[in-house]
């Protein structure tokens, strides 16, 4: 994909949701941090069920770390790897207080340093929270990047350095939202939707499908 094609990819893209975001609801770096931790191996759905009755009752790392592993659970128990992710949250919450003055940290090495923070969930923060110019590579992102031949790579890493350079800088911001979203509704996985794609005659995919 050319340069002139990528900006023509993602200008449409913008003008179909101009202000792209999370689909997670948050209110709080805090909360979209304990979000996106959740939200590992599960649904944007699933985890927004569990925080709409975790949040009112706690939201901060005190009143989270407060509750400890056994108080948390019953909260997010329909979320996979709930046990597992009820450990980490707690251990991120103690670490928050005890390293961070309760506070997110705005770069990548402390936010990586948190128990259940990898670089994709640190990226998301950084962007969704901050507003850093980040690439949250999951496998919506993965997919459609190497699908439409935007910025192939054999890894999520790979793809997410070929991203940074080769979206426009005026797009990068809201980039990964866009391509999220595509990836979830439109470019789906098994049989993508190409005949309702906006992008259909920019992308490289040879495959294209029609509504049957």
């Amino acid at each position: 994909m050319n340069p002139k094609t990528r900006y023509e990819m993602f200008a449409r893209l913008r003008a179909l949701n101009p202000h792209p975001t999370t689909e997670l609801l948050y209110d709080s770096p805090f909360e979209l941090l304990i979000a996106v931790i959740l939200s590992a191996q599960a649904t944007d759905k699933s985890v927004n069920l569990a925080t709409r009755k975790l949040f009112p009752v706690a939201n901060t790392p005190a009143a989270i770390a407060a509750l400890g592993v056994d108080g948390l659970i019953p909260y997010i128990q329909t979320i996979g790897l709930y046990r597992a992710k009820a450990r980490n949250v707690i251990a991120t919450c103690e670490q928050l207080l005890s390293e961070h003055d309760g506070q997110v940290p705005r770069t990548r090495e402390a936010l990586e340093a948190l128990p259940g923070v990898g670089r994709k969930t640190a990226n998301v923060v950084l962007n969704t929270a901050f507003g850093e110019p980040t690439m949250a590579v999951d496998t919506h992102i993965f997919r459609v990047a190497n699908r439409t031949g935007l910025a192939p790579g054999k890894t999520p890493l790979a793809v997410e350095m070929n991203l940074l350079k080769k979206v426009p800088a005026e797009f990068l911001h809201d980039a990964h939202h866009w391509l999220i979203l595509h990836g979830r509704y439109i470019c789906l996985a098994r049989t993508p939707q190409c005949w309702r794609c906006p992008i259909v005659d920019l992308c490289d995919y040879r495959d294209k499908t029609s509504r049957v």
